[in-house]
């Protein structure tokens, strides 16, 4: 039955050998998944079929629609690559091998000299598949719609799946696989993911929106048909020939606008919007024109998305007027070409067979995607791989110019750094400044759309290593930070490891950690020896920030502390510490050491006065000679800022303290105490922050060191 309802859907013009080569692939795919159901307990070969059906409908050709039928034949069962480049030729077996999981990539392994954790955790193993899916993408265009057509199936069909795993499947599809469904401009493919999605992920929310909506679908559809009538009148009056339609808002638009703009559902759904198609390009400004005469343009409102095409070569007139109801009615036009093409987007272009004429719009759409991606293999790490297909590739894009004219399409927020690196590998490790549209600006400058950049250069050197400091936001894009990864690696291991060392020891003795055991932050890691560790640090593999989240998870029973009990009452008490075996402690924090969020810590008991919270290194707490009343504490979830005494030293300037506050006041922190002093032209003052956990001090000593100056800024030892 669904086979014959496929063949149906397909076009009138295939040959019956493109027939019968769809009929043989339905064939092998039963036969091969012919034990095998799906979570709704349906033949897993009606999966196939769906995906094959969904290719059908952006008019795939047929290879692509028998790949879509064999997709997972020769990861899930006993089919192999070989049968079906023998049956079915070498395109379709391609195409299928991009699509597989391809288990014969490597899987993300840790640094040099670490070994493989035996069980990864399931965010990790979704990660490594979204990675190498990626990877294996990345060669096909093709591939990538398959891929898509296969999501959106397993959205259709999320709800017979366990709770924990539909809210897994859906965040990932609204973060990763919508978002690239955009990039390549399939618009049905990116509205259908997104509001699937977000039933699951936010099923509160899409319920309120869905019942809200659906009252008022049928007066809205009949008021957009009254509009769609009387603008087509105009422009028929103006003559033109068009085709008006309203536009359908989706649930998770809605709920995006309504996020967006901080406003009630009523102020996004009172939007009415309507699409015009018209013959020509030229046709599309005569439309505008027309409609501009006979209602008052919103100011502000118009985008001309043909003369400058989107990133993802959408390309129609945006504009917005105030209709004869007095309410704001959104027009979008274009001609029929560009509908196709925002609708279907890169599949609009297929090109399958051989001797067929160039299509120069594939082409570049190609050329488009896998310039975004082509840093995809220097990323070994399956989490930094995904985050940066979240950052690279599926955020906005800004969009600057070289002195020469040349318009250079990067992430947006990026800075001088990114740009340098993305003109050219030598230019990025050779930037010493920038100038923008004539003026110089501090490489952690961010780039707007529009800027013109000049790179200034030396003539022979490197990156610094602060460009890797995520804190100090000097580089944006993955390119850029895998090209200066790769330039510290190139270094000799020697010279790795004394940076490590020296970056690891700073940041430590900046926060007051100098006890920390190196060998012992070396085994939580996973790394073989002590050299490892600071080899990865110092070549950028390894981010301080890991490092640091490695130190707070150290297992207490290393110092001799008590552990938990089999059955333990938790109360977060009012400073966010959730104290084990006590409810309803009072809690105070020790003066002596001021911990924390982020901070290892122990509780100490006393009559009268409830816990003391003390950090697990304090001298005061490893003192105590009354083990029986340590108890164990942890940070609770309450969102709470603790007094942190840092000292600034640097050489004496005008507005030294003002810039100080400033940053400081642009973090988000607050000063309780400030006490400053100067001695033969050297400042020293010292500070007690409002700090809410150890990642925020780290970021905000990183970037007071960056001040103009600054010789150091470090947390006050305790005791």
């Amino acid at each position: 039955m669904k086979l014959d309802k496929l063949l149906r859907e397909l076009p009138d013009d295939l040959t019956p050998a493109d027939r019968e080569l769809i009929q043989r692939a339905y064939k092998v795919a039963e036969q091969a998944h012919a034990n095998q159901t799906r979570a709704s307990g349906e033949p897993y070969v009606t999966h196939c079929v769906a995906v094959a059906a969904i290719l059908a409908e952006l008019d795939a050709p047929v290879p692509v629609i028998v790949a879509g039928l064999l997709h997972d034949t020769v990861e899930d069962t006993l089919v192999t690559l070989a049968r079906l480049r023998e049956d079915f030729g070498a395109e379709v077996a391609s195409l299928v091998d991009g699509v597989t999981k391809l288990t014969q990539l490597p899987r993300v392994s840790a640094h040099d000299g670490r070994p493989k954790r035996e069980r990864p955790t399931k965010s990790e193993l979704a990660k490594e598949t979204l990675r190498k899916t990626f990877l294996a993408m990345g060669d096909d265009v093709r591939v990538v719609v398959i891929k898509l057509a296969d999501r959106l199936h397993n959205m259709r069909t999320l709800g017979h799946l366990p709770p924990e795993k539909r809210q897994r499947i859906a965040r990932e599809t609204l973060e990763i696989f919508a978002p690239l469904a955009n990039r390549l401009g399939i618009w049905q493919m990116k509205w259908e993911l997104e509001d699937l999605s977000f039933r699951y992920v936010e099923p509160e929310k899409y319920k309120e929106i869905a019942e809200r909506v659906a009252p008022a679908r049928t007066d809205r559809e009949s008021e957009l048909t009254t509009i769609s009538r009387k603008v087509q009148k105009v422009l028929k009056t103006g003559g033109l020939e068009a085709n008006v339609d309203g536009r359908p808002k989706h649930l998770y638009s809605i709920f995006r606008k309504m996020e967006r703009k901080g406003v009630p559902f009523e102020g996004v759904f009172d939007v009415r919007g309507v699409r015009v198609v018209v013959p020509s390009e030229t046709d599309c400004y005569h439309a505008l024109g027309l409609i501009h005469s006979s209602w008052k343009p919103v100011p502000g409102t118009f985008d001309d998305y043909i003369a400058t095409p989107k990133d993802n070569f959408y390309q129609s007139l945006h504009t917005a007027v105030i209709y004869d109801d007095g309410r704001t009615l959104e027009v979008q036009i274009r001609t029929p070409e560009m509908h196709h093409n925002a609708e279907f987007g890169i599949a609009a272009h297929w090109r399958y067979k051989e001797g067929r004429k160039r299509d120069e719009a594939f082409e570049q759409r190609v050329t488009w995607l896998r310039r975004l991606m082509e840093w995809r293999q220097d990323v070994e790490d399956a989490g930094d791989f995904v985050d940066a297909m979240k950052s690279d590739v599926f955020e906005d894009r800004a969009y600057v110019f070289t002195p020469k004219g040349d318009i250079i399409d990067l992430p947006a927020n990026s800075t001088p750094i990114d740009f340098a690196y993305h003109v050219h590998t030598d230019i990025g490790h050779r930037c010493r400044g920038a100038k923008v549209n004539g003026k110089l600006v501090t490489l952690d400058y961010r780039l707007q759309t529009g800027d013109s950049v000049e790179i200034l250069t030396a003539k022979r050197g490197g990156p610094s290593r602060d460009w890797l400091n995520p804190t100090l936001e000097m580089v944006r894009s993955e390119r850029a930070r895998g090209k200066i990864r790769q330039w510290f690696k190139r270094q000799n291991r020697e010279q790795n490891v004394s940076h490590g060392r020296q970056l690891l020891e700073k940041e430590l003795h900046r926060l007051g950690l100098d006890d920390v055991s190196f060998e012992q932050v070396a085994r939580d890691l996973g790394y073989a020896a002590v050299e490892d560790l600071l080899a990865a640090v110092g070549c950028g593999d390894l981010h301080l920030g890991k490092v640091l989240a490695g130190i707070v998870e150290r297992d207490m029973e290393a110092l001799g502390l008590p552990q938990p009990g089999a059955a333990i009452d938790e109360r977060a008490t009012r400073d966010g510490v959730t104290v084990l075996g006590l409810t309803s402690v009072l809690t105070t924090m020790a003066r002596c050491c001021k911990p924390v969020p982020g901070d290892p810590i122990i509780g100490y008991v006393t009559r009268g006065r409830g816990a003391t919270i003390h950090r697990r290194d304090c001298p005061n707490a490893l003192r105590i000679k009354d083990r029986e009343r340590l108890v164990q504490v942890g940070w609770g979830n309450v969102r709470q800022t603790y007094p942190v005494s840092v000292r600034i030293q640097a050489y004496d300037r005008d507005g030294l303290m003002r810039d100080v506050s400033t940053l400081v006041n642009n973090e988000g922190i607050s000063m309780t105490s400030v006490n400053a002093a100067t001695k033969n032209s050297l400042a020293t003052f010292d500070l007690i922050m409002g700090i809410t956990d150890l990642s925020q001090l780290s970021r905000v000593l990183n970037r007071l060191e960056a001040l103009p100056n600054v010789l150091e800024a470090r947390r006050l030892r305790p005791g």
